[in-house]
């Protein structure tokens, strides 16, 4: 095993299982109702669903934002596969396309699968987990019953808010915390992402839609994804050295 990936492979195990871990613990738990009761008052949640500006800026712009992000990088790794050039460069009109015109194709790969992978997986599971939002629970006068993951998946309900998907979109950004340029920022940039991806959660929090453990895994699952890629795309090979013979005459 490459000894400059061994911390990267340690680190994704002790994710994957703060992951799982985390789900066991914390989803269906006392500590959800709780925090949740925070955010309910008189049969109205803090904020109302849809209501602006906050509507807009924490989660209509941070999912335009994400998407013209991937646009970005596609369009810059097309330009540089039609030019032939892994180095093309282009005016830097504003600090996010100056960034990216100093990554590699495979740093811009590995962002391009991050930052689309990850929200998708965790949409995904929310099919398989049929887990409810609190503000359809017969807690804060739904309809429906509290029930553990493993409850809500044998009864199959049309159910879909676990992980949370919306915050996994800020969170995808952890891709950024593994690029080898930008390395020497990894600390700066996985607080950073955490800030955000909590205050695109917090919001569905306020609204009734998620619980605080669907904001948690999903941090949690979208930071061991964006490592696990991390090792597949900037895994070192094993050049093997050349065998030198000595030939006596």
């Amino acid at each position: 095993m490459n000894q400059v990936y061994t911390p990267l492979i340690k680190q994704w195990l002790i994710l994957l299982a703060l992951t799982i871990g985390s789900t066991l613990v914390f989803e269906h738990s006392q500590l959800d109702v709780r925090i949740s009761e925070l955010f309910y008052s008189n049969g109205d949640w803090l904020l109302e669903k849809g209501g602006q500006p906050y509507a807009f800026i924490l989660y209509d712009f941070p999912k335009a934002l994400l998407i013209l992000m991937i646009v970005a990088l596609l369009v810059i790794l097309i330009l540089r596969y039609v030019r032939r050039k892994s180095t093309y460069t282009m005016r830097a009109k504003t600090f996010f396309i100056g960034l990216v015109t100093t990554l590699s194709n495979r740093e811009i790969g590995y962002l391009l699968v991050t930052l689309i992978a990850v929200p998708t997986i965790i949409a995904s599971l929310k099919a398989v987990t049929h887990v409810s939002c609190p503000n359809n629970l017969a807690l804060f006068n739904g309809a429906l019953p509290y029930l553990s993951i493993w409850q809500n998946i044998v009864a199959n309900t049309e159910a879909k808010c676990f992980p949370a998907a919306h915050a996994s979109a800020g969170f995808a950004l952890y891709g950024f915390a593994y690029l080898p340029t930008l390395k020497r920022h990894r600390v700066k940039i996985i607080i950073l992402t955490t800030i955000l991806g909590w205050t695109m959660g917090m919001y569905k929090m306020l609204i009734g839609d998620h619980f605080f453990s669907h904001t948690l895994v999903s941090m949690l699952l979208s930071w061991t994804l964006a490592c696990g890629f991390a090792m597949i795309f900037f895994a070192k090979r094993r050049v093997k050295k050349p065998v030198l013979l000595k030939i006596s005459v």
